[in-house]
């Protein structure tokens, strides 16, 4: 009867435990998803404050990209620093939405405000629908990571060399492999999440961020060279 008992409480320990892990799970992807949300407001008002200074934004771009490349290596420094990694997110995802201005100011050019929203709708469409997938899917994305890593590089290999040659053909076509590259990526870096492959929140938001971002700059460029406007 002793053993039955002890086997008993063994099993009701296991099971505690794995509720209290499910719960902490839930919490680390709320928070991701807070922190996420937050991010995309801080980068919005980035760009909005970015146009109230366009001229000056247009006119010290690369300060700003560099003070953006210096906050993120910031973030990556201090990610599991509490506190401070979520100041640098939010640094980081602010500067981000200032550098975008040259890009939207283009796009807002070459196709009118409305085509802003066309690519943010379309990006959060597919932001949605890679995050559901990775949900549902019981395929394991785990081992894309290295694959996915090196279509990186050789995306920005194409873009460096894209900067000599100058082909707007080129251009469009790095635009579309990488707004594909980085849904898949979404899928990836979600299914990461869920199954607790992060070491913190602010991990795994500036993931998606980065997801998010890309593939909107992506789409904003596609759109920019693609689709003009018939004056």
């Amino acid at each position: 009867m002793g053993l039955y008992d002890r086997n008993y409480m063994n099993e009701r320990t296991q099971e505690y435990k794995q509720v209290l892990s499910e719960t902490a799970l839930v919490n680390f992807v709320k928070t991701t998803y807070k922190l996420f949300a937050g991010s995309l407001l801080l980068a919005t008002i980035g760009a909005l404050i970015g146009f109230q200074y366009f001229e000056a934004v247009i006119q010290y771009r690369w300060v700003f990209f560099i003070a953006e490349i210096a906050a993120f290596f910031g973030l990556m420094f201090s990610k599991n620093k509490p506190g401070l990694n979520i100041s640098m997110l939010f640094i980081f995802t602010f500067l981000s939405g200032v550098t975008l201005v040259p890009l939207l100011g283009f796009v807002i050019t070459k196709a009118g405000v409305g085509a802003i929203w066309q690519a943010l709708g379309m990006t959060t469409i597919i932001f949605g629908l890679m995050s559901i997938f990775a949900l549902k899917t019981k395929a394991d994305l785990a081992n894309m990571g290295k694959t996915l890593f090196i279509a990186v590089i050789v995306v920005l290999v194409c873009s460096v060399v894209n900067i000599f040659l100058g082909s707007p053909v080129f251009q469009a076509v790095i635009a579309g492999a990488c707004a594909v590259l980085f849904s898949v990526y979404v899928a990836y870096d979600t299914q990461n999440m869920v199954r607790g492959l992060y070491d913190s929140p602010v991990e795994a938001a500036v993931s998606l961020y980065l997801d998010f971002l890309n593939i909107f700059i992506s789409i904003l460029q596609l759109i920019g060279l693609l689709g003009g406007r018939d004056d």
